[in-house]
Formats: structure tokens, C-alpha cells, sequence
């Protein structure tokens, strides 16, 4: 291990000295050394994670190195000890060094690691974990989506939580979540696609002229589906990159001095900064200032508060056409040596004097002269088309995003699949998906924005079949998904005793009676008893069958308690030890003279409270 690791630092140091910086020079060799050194110096300064080696260069595999990363990138003191490093040198060690492993891996012949497909084949782009209530199908969404986003079989993660608990996958996905590679909805009645997908929804605003008021007008609102599916597509952008380009930038439309070429426009190219008007109302806008002469308040709102430093401008040229491309790059600022237009911030122009025709981008819709708005349509992925069609990649800063997202629904089967995904739900076909041999994208109803599902968002769902069987699901729905059955699992229960109660033999038994008298669908499930695990005494054992299954039974078994008396062995056992009593009901003598009345003697029942804390009725539950 030693020697590969030195064999690994002494070619990435090779590596650096041959890279090329955003300007076509090479780096100093300080610069060099520092960044090769602080792969074996830093990591072992790092507090709250615990790290297998603290010399990185013993990693030579590009997913494992991914994983490791993003521990280190979460460290409580990262950033001091990146500081420490001298111009953030840890930081760019750490990219680079993951671009040198990733070339290294391509570059090998004798490379024979298992590929993205091969690792995550057993799991589909489209899967429904379905079974009866209490079979872990919620629990195992945890482990698949973490297998499918790191790439590796289900069954390694099921081994890793086999050996170090639940806890540790647990925290990945929760990471994961944090990040947006996971989002999770839950499907309901009332759910539909301008939740799903996108909707009208009112606001009071005007976005895109420079006209202020309070008037109700409506904007059309991405669905939480359609949000998740264009992160997916958004290019993964480098921390502190060269560029100055934020994660996630908010693309705006900005007006300099009007259409076409002006004088303000030339300027703002030729300094690297971009001007709006309203100078009247002074430098600083407040509370208290009056836009009722001029208005501009919005446009105002918007170039001072919420631009920010690492957004896109695209200036408009006319209605359809935008003349150039910057990154903000400074705070809000007043010139006093200009003329006019005294409202600046510095951008960095990545193009300038083009002419890009944007209006199909823009969903078909026209440009408007209103000076700052944002242009919710257009993606980072259509700037950078742009960009590229300019010779300008910013490939050093911004690359292809190839990791997976995971889509979860819960309770899929609850919700009305026409209404929530109409005519998308063909989109979601692996191979009809964007980049595949059968792709298909369609214009969005009330956007008319082209619309596809990316490769790599995989859809995991659950299903209760005590809700209603596969046979019942939406036929549309059936075709496109992958099923993977949870039944209850009482092997789980194994290592679980209280005071002799074979728990696993129990719960066997009472799905078994279960499957006779109702059906396999509504058997119980073992995770109800999960809990015994933490918490392993008769109290708690009596508070599930209080609280849950019994409660559970009544629902399957409605109005009819002498069902419910089979599925626990209360026929076999004496009456101190049944859950549920059977009471003679004398008509006669609660009705007085029934001979005109056809009333037989009817039996009542009801529960047995002495029952939960005997132990013999559970027992006897298997044990006749």
C-alpha cells in the first residue's frame, strides 16, 4: 500500500505540472507541492468524521474516492483546515486529484471495475416495493436508493447493515436527500399534476416589465417531478471555479440602455459591468422611498437584493435575440462618475456581441424590454449549449452530471396515476428516456416547455396490498414498473425472546390463519414488532398487540370478532387468556316481549385487557 501510494503521489504530481490553468499557463511548482501534499497533511487534521487512511493517495478507485470526498468536504472544520492549506489548496487537491483518478481509470486497459449498469442492473429504472402493511417497504427504500446512487449492489449495502447497522446507510441517505439526489413525495387523493408536474398558481407581481402593482396575475409553477428531473440535468458546477459561477445560478434577462446597441451597452462590454436607470430615487432604496412617479420597484428589488454574485445575465439584443453572456461577479453598487444609469455590478463576460436567437428556449415566448427578470425557462444546460456553440466550454469549471437521482413515492397505489402523470407517463419508460435509442420529449401544457425523464433519475415507489392488489393497480401504471415483493420476514424476530415467546413462530402462525380466512395480502407485518428489539419486555409487547395489531385485525376483519378470535388461537385457550370474549346477548331479557319482533339472541365481543399482560396468550397464539 505504501509503495502504490507513492507511486499515486508522484504521478498526480506529474499530472499537475502538466495541467494548463483557465489562462493556457501551467501552475508554479509552489502551487504544485502544495496541492500534492496536502492530500497526505490535511485529511489527518479534520475532526467529526473518521477516515480510513489519512493518505488519500492510497485510494486509487474513483468511486471510492467520490464517497470519501464528500465525508472530508463535511467535516466540521473543513474549512479551517482548507485555509490552513494556503489559497484553499485542499479544496482543489481534492477536484483535481478526482479528474486525475477518473483519466487514470479511462486510461488503463487492464481497468476491469464493474460499470454504472452492470453494479445497479438488479435494480430497474422504474421499481414498486409492494406487500402487506408492516414489511419493511418504506425501511428499504433507504437501502436501494443508496445502493442505485453510489453504484453498488443491494446486497453489499444489506451486508453493510448486517455488520454496522442501519445507522450509518441511514445518514448517507439523509446526506444524499440534503444535496437533492433523493426527493420524496407521498401519493394521496386530492395529489394531481399541477402538483406532480406543473401548475398555474397566482402571484402578485409583475415579472417581466418594468410596470409595479398589486394586481393578481399567475405563473406557471414546476411540480415537484419536474424540479427533481431538471436537477438531474444540471451540470455539476466546481466549488470557488474560475468562472465565478454559483451552484444552481439563477438565470436573468437584463436590458442595457434598451435594445440593440447603445452606448450603455457598449460601455457595460467594454468594463466588464452591468447599469440600470432609476436615478432619481438615489442610492439606496428604503422603506420609505416613493415609486409612484416613476415605479421601478420590482426591477429594483431584484438587480440590488436578489441577484447574486455567481448568477447568469443574458442581454437582450431584441424580442428574440441576446448579444451576450456574463457572471455576476460584485454587490450592488452606485457609480457617481457616470452620466446616468448609476446602478452597477461587475460581471464576467463569457460572450459578447453574439447574436443567439433564444425564443424556442424561452418556451416560444417573446423578450421584454422590462430591464431585470428572471428567465425561469432557460436552464444552465441551454446556457452552456450556447456557450459551447460559441467555442467557449467551461469544461475546467462545469461538467456533465452523471450522478443518479432517486425519485421515492410512497403509497403510490393511493393516488389517481391518469390524473397525476397524463401524458408523461410514457416519459418515464427506460427507453424512452433522454439519450436513449427511443427517447421522446413533449411540450408542457401550460409552458410549452419540451419536457423529458434523464437517464439517470431512477422512480422507487411503495405499495400497500392490504390498500388494493397489483391485479387493481392503473394498467398504464402496471406495464411501466418492475415489482419487487416484500412479505413479512419473522426470521427477523428470531433473536428476540421475551420470557420464552417464540415470536418468530407466532407471527408465522397468525399469517397463515390470515392467509386462509382473508388472503396473503393483508398479512401482518414483522416490522411491527421492530421495536421489541430496543425495547424487549412484556409491556411493549403488549403495547403493540394493544395499539397496532389488534386494531389492524378489526380493519381486516370488520364485524367480524370471531375471525379475528381464530387468527389468535382464542378458540384454543382458556378464557382468562383470550384477547377477545365472546358475550351472550339475552334479547328477552334486554327487549322484554319480543314475539312480534324477529330479534335472535345476537353475541357481543369485546376486548380482553388481562390478555395482553398474560403470557400464555401469546403462546398459545402457535402453541395449541
Amino acid at each position: 500500500m505504501i509503495d502504490t501510494a507513492k507511486k499515486q503521489r508522484k504521478e498526480y504530481t506529474e499530472w499537475l505540472r502538466q495541467r494548463k490553468k483557465s489562462n493556457g499557463e501551467n501552475y508554479s511548482e509552489n502551487t504544485v507541492n502544495s496541492y500534492a501534499s496536502s492530500l497526505s497533511s490535511a485529511p489527518g487534521k479534520l475532526t467529526g468524521i473518521t477516515l480510513k487512511t489519512t493518505n488519500l493517495y492510497e485510494i486509487t478507485s474513483v468511486e471510492k474516492f467520490k464517497k470519501i470526498r464528500t465525508l472530508i468536504e463535511g467535516a466540521e472544520n473543513f474549512e479551517e483546515v482548507n485555509i490552513n492549506a494556503g489559497n484553499k489548496a485542499f479544496q482543489y487537491a481534492l477536484q483535481y486529484y478526482e479528474e486525475f483518478l477518473v483519466q487514470q481509470e479511462q486510461e488503463d486497459p487492464s481497468n476491469t471495475s464493474p460499470t454504472v449498469e452492470t453494479k445497479i442492473s438488479e435494480v430497474d429504472k422504474n421499481t414498486i416495493l409492494y406487500g402487506p402493511p408492516g414489511t419493511g417497504k418504506t425501511y428499504n427504500t433507504v437501502a436501494y436508493a443508496v445502493a442505485i446512487i453510489e453504484n453498488t449492489t443491494l446486497k453489499t449495502i444489506q451486508q453493510e447493515i448486517d455488520a454496522t447497522g442501519y445507522e450509518s446507510v441511514l445518514a448517507r441517505y439523509r446526506t444524499y436527500k440534503q444535496n437533492g439526489q433523493i426527493a420524496f413525495t407521498t401519493f394521496h387523493q386530492s395529489y394531481g399534476y399541477e402538483e406532480f408536474i406543473e401548475g398555474i398558481k397566482p402571484k402578485i407581481e409583475t415579472e417581466s416589465t418594468d410596470q409595479d402593482g398589486n394586481n393578481v396575475s399567475y405563473e406557471i409553477k414546476a411540480g415537484i417531478f419536474k424540479q427533481f428531473c431538471e436537477k438531474a440535468q444540471m451540470p455539476i458546477i466546481e466549488d470557488s471555479n474560475e468562472y465565478g459561477i454559483r451552484k444552481e445560478p439563477t438565470i436573468w434577462k437584463l436590458s442595457l440602455g434598451g435594445a440593440r446597441e447603445n452606448s450603455i451597452k457598449r460601455d457595460c462590454l467594454n468594463h466588464n459591468r452591468i447599469r440600470i436607470g432609476w436615478d432619481d430615487y438615489g442610492e439606496n432604496i428604503t422603506k420609505e422611498t416613493d415609486f409612484s412617479i416613476s415605479g421601478g420597484e420590482n426591477i429594483l428589488s431584484r438587480f440590488i437584493e436578489e441577484m447574486m454574485i455567481g448568477d447568469i445575465v443574458l442581454v437582450l439584443y431584441d424580442e428574440k435575440t441576446i448579444d451576450a453572456i456574463g457572471v455576476v461577479t460584485g454587490e450592488y453598487e452606485w457609480l457617481n462618475h457616470v452620466e446616468d444609469y448609476k446602478r452597477c455590478r461587475s460581471v464576467n463576460w463569457l460572450a459578447k456581441d453574439i447574436r443567439e436567437n433564444i425564443y424556442e428556449l424561452n418556451g416560444n415566448k417573446v423578450m421584454t424590454l422590462g430591464a431585470v427578470y428572471r428567465l425561469n425557462r432557460i436552464s444552465l444546460s441551454d446556457v452552456l449549449k450556447i456557450l459551447k456553440k460559441h467555442n467557449l466550454s467551461l469544461s475546467t469549471a462545469i461538467k456533465e452530471n452523471v450522478n443518479n437521482y432517486v425519485f421515492i413515492i410512497d403509497e403510490i397505489n393511493r393516488g389517481n396515476i391518469s390524473k397525476i402523470f397524463g401524458e408523461l407517463i410514457t416519459l418515464i419508460e427506460p427507453t424512452k428516456r433522454i439519450g436513449q435509442s427511443e427517447e421522446i420529449k413533449l411540450y408542457l401544457p401550460y409552458s410549452q416547455v419540451e419536457f423529458g425523464v434523464p437517464n439517470n433519475v431512477y422512480i422507487l415507489a411503495t405499495m400497500n396490498t392490504a390498500d388494493r392488489s397489483i391485479a387493481r393497480l392503473d394498467t398504464a401504471l402496471r406495464r411501466r414498473f418492475q415489482f419487487a415483493e416484500m412479505m413479512p420476514n419473522p426470521q427477523y424476530l428470531d433473536d428476540i425472546s421475551i420470557q420464552g415467546i417464540d415470536l418468530s413462530a407466532m407471527l408465522t402462525k397468525m399469517n397463515r390463519r390470515i392467509e386462509v380466512l382473508y388472503d396473503r395480502e393483508h398479512a401482518i407485518g414483522h416490522a411491527y414488532f421492530m421495536s421489541l428489539t430496543n425495547n424487549c419486555s412484556l409491556d411493549n409487547l403488549a403495547h403493540i398487540f394493544k395499539n397496532v395489531i389488534i386494531p389492524l385485525l378489526q380493519e381486516y376483519f370488520y364485524e367480524d370478532y370471531h375471525l379475528i378470535q381464530l387468527v389468535l388461537g382464542d378458540n384454543n385457550k382458556n378464557r382468562d387468556e383470550q384477547f377477545i370474549h365472546t358475550k351472550q346477548i339475552d334479547v328477552t331479557e334486554l327487549f322484554g316481549n319480543t314475539n312480534k319482533i324477529d330479534i335472535d339472541d345476537e353475541a357481543s365481543y369485546e376486548i380482553n385487557e388481562q390478555a395482553f399482560t398474560n403470557i400464555n396468550a401469546y403462546r398459545k397464539i402457535y402453541s395449541v
